[in-house]
């Protein structure tokens, strides 16, 4: 089937019903159809493993599945049967659970480095609790973020500081303050300029680049000398770089660290974890003032604790993040040599750590184009591959990869086309995807 003759007019009509009820048509930007290409964003049924299916009935293989947080694919049974039970049990009462103590215990035994857990619900209430609690602390109000990464919360301290920053008073913008991922002594001259007033260093400890060796250690020293929290925003890299996270894999402890995606394969779970000393202002055994850290009615619902605690133990017993490893490097490998084969290998680029990988498309002058990602997903999704990214999930097997190689060398053979033209419009059928932060629709 070619580009062309992919047709969803079931979801086309679903996508008009979500934007008419539903601002952006989703409930998160980087699901809007925007993303995709005019008239290819598929609105979907059902997925089980690394499969979904639309409602118009095409299956795709499914990367980056559910941002990242489904990695062990759809509807594993080890998760669901664990959801079942509690479901069956209540799944939110006036007082805690023993659920919460049983997820507490396995949570800390799985990341040693934390002392304290806190669950809630998304990624955003526990970075934003992170930097509270950062604040509450030291005594002071700037945050420092690390501008090299795209995305640490909803909340008004960060998202001010994007292109989407309508409704943000410029007061609180003003008390965010950025440093770049790898370069100590950059981070210091920050420290030094507002000496005395940052209250934290956040960000990934890793991202699409390894840290540069004693990176960390070296943020861990500057936090230690000028007073201020270090906060790692394990989000993306808590079990796919290592089940105790990237803290646990490069072996630098922080102050805070936060975990969500991967940790409910889908159900609603995030955590903020720490040192018991930092983490326990939130609490009631201080004798200090006291933070509102996180006080959230579902945020510990029984059912997605319960997942939780299956997704540990399948990390555990299952091998699973050895397995996204290895998926990604077979298919980061393929995906190399199909470009590389059709002439393409400097423009589709694909980059990251294997078991967490993202491509680049570039023009004919090696810069990002979204024109050219446009072409490059309307063949992907026509060839059956919905792939934002190239996230994989334990649940991909090797005919899953075989299939996603050669669909991307078909893809690969239309590029060239395309650049050799050096313009994508002809082979993009409607406007190009956009990015999710932007100022204006």
């Amino acid at each position: 089937m070619g580009a062309d003759e992919l047709l969803l007019p079931r979801s086309q009509e679903a996508n008009e019903r979500l934007h008419a009820m539903i601002p952006g048509g989703a409930h998160t930007y980087a699901k809007g159809d925007d993303q995709y290409p005019e008239n290819l964003a598929p609105v979907i049924s059902h997925g089980r493993g690394a499969h979904v299916w639309d409602i118009d009935g095409n299956r795709y293989i499914e990367y980056g599945s559910g941002l990242r947080s489904v990695s062990l694919g759809h509807a594993h049974p080890r998760v669901t049967e664990a959801v079942r039970r509690e479901i069956d049990r209540g799944s939110n009462f006036v007082r805690p659970s023993i659920v919460e103590a049983e997820a507490a215990e396995r949570f800390l035994a799985t990341v040693p480095t934390a002392e304290m857990v806190k669950f809630a619900k998304n990624g955003s209430d526990a970075t934003t609790a992170a930097v509270r609690l950062a604040r509450a602390v030291t005594g002071r109000q700037r945050v420092a973020i690390c501008g090299d990464h795209p995305f640490f919360s909803v909340d008004d301290w960060f998202i001010g500081t994007t292109p989407m920053s309508a409704g943000i008073p410029g007061a609180t913008t003003e008390l965010t303050v950025a440093f770049p991922y790898g370069n100590l002594a950059a981070t210091e001259e920050l420290l030094t300029r507002y000496e005395g007033e940052i209250a934290c260093l956040i960000l990934e400890p890793a991202g699409h680049t390894e840290p540069p060796p004693g990176y960390l250690a070296g943020l861990r020293d500057l936090a230690d000398r000028h007073g201020c929290v270090l906060v790692f925003d394990e989000m993306i890299t808590g079990f796919r770089w290592s089940e105790a996270g990237a803290q646990g894999l490069y072996g630098v402890t922080p102050d805070l660290s936060t975990f969500g995606k991967a940790l409910g394969n889908g159900f609603a779970v995030s955590a903020l974890a720490g040192r018991r000393e930092v983490m326990e202002r939130g609490g009631l055994r201080h004798s200090g003032e006291r933070v509102f850290l996180l006080s959230t009615t579902h945020g510990a619902e029984t059912h997605s604790l319960a997942a939780a605690m299956a997704v540990q133990t399948a990390y555990g017993e299952e091998g699973v993040t050895a397995r996204l490893h290895d998926l990604g490097e077979r298919l980061a490998a393929g995906v190399r040599d199909a470009a590389a084969g059709m002439g393409v290998g400097d423009h589709v680029v694909v980059r990251g750590r294997a078991s967490n990988l993202v491509f680049a498309t570039l023009d004919e002058n090696r810069q990002p184009s979204q024109q050219y990602r446009t072409l490059f997903l309307r063949r992907l999704l026509a060839g059956g591959v919905l792939a934002p990214s190239f996230v994989v999930s334990s649940a991909l097997d090797d005919t899953d990869i075989d299939h996603t190689v050669d669909v991307v060398a078909q893809a690969c053979a239309v590029y060239r086309k395309a650049l050799d033209a050096a313009d994508p419009t002809p082979w993009m059928a409607g406007r190009p995807v956009k990015p999710v932060f932007r100022r204006l629709s």
